[in-house]
């Protein structure tokens, strides 16, 4: 019976580990704001999150290829974290009294006061499509190992952002968006989100590649 070779993940003591934590946090936080304004070009209907949260999962594929799947998931509990808190404050900051002469009230409630629904939608379907991506893609890697590293991208990729987009989707916007025009949204924002991923693989390559020489434990092991 032939030897099963180890899976080979970096340390994350004293490493890129902490920076690309907070990439990844940053990124989702950006995400979520930008979520709240619903985007239409031409026949196609998605929202400003869509600028940026496709590298979130890139910055988790990061995470999982290089660090294996416990630091990823430590990374997704702290995003989680994070958004709450996000929400928690932009929700305390709009019941505050607003001072005399500050007449933005209603223009803060109508973009940041929709925030807590968006977190929520985001937190939901982050968390599920983020540790659904994160597991996928380090199953892959026991089988594949260091060979083809774009079969496990892409295939964490697909569940991950179909998990994510339906359950955001819904949360986020059901009710609000009606009939065809909600089914448009949610494939849109699926398509769109994995298909730039993929654009984006040789970047992810070369990122990936960096920082596993940058690592001198990833090499060690």
């Amino acid at each position: 019976m032939p030897e099963q070779v180890a899976t080979k993940y970096a340390q994350i003591n004293r490493t890129l580990y902490p920076f690309i934590v907070a990439i990844f946090c940053g990124l989702l936080l950006l995400s979520n704001v930008g979520a709240v304004k619903l985007i239409e070009f031409g026949p196609i209907i998605t929202d400003g999150g869509a600028f940026l949260f496709p590298l979130v999962y890139i910055a988790g594929d990061v995470l999982s290829e290089v660090y294996g799947l416990r630091a990823a998931r430590k990374c997704i509990y702290l995003g989680f974290a994070f958004a709450i808190l996000a929400a928690l404050t932009f929700y305390l900051i709009q019941l505050s009294p607003p001072a005399d002469g500050w007449g933005n009230q209603k223009a803060y409630e109508a973009i940041l006061g929709f925030v807590p629904r968006i977190v929520l939608a985001s937190i939901c379907g982050f968390l599920v499509g983020q540790l659904l991506n994160a597991y996928v893609l380090v199953k892959i890697k026991e089988r594949t190992q260091e060979k083809a590293l774009w079969v496990r991208l892409i295939g964490s990729t697909v569940v991950g952002e179909l998990a994510d987009t339906l359950v955001f989707c819904t949360v986020a916007f059901y009710g609000v968006i009606t009939g065809n025009d909600f089914w448009n949204y949610v494939i849109t924002g699926y398509i769109y989100k994995t298909l730039l991923e993929i654009i984006l693989l040789p970047i992810t390559y070369r990122v990936i590649k960096v920082v596993k020489n940058y690592e001198p434990t990833y090499s060690a092991n």
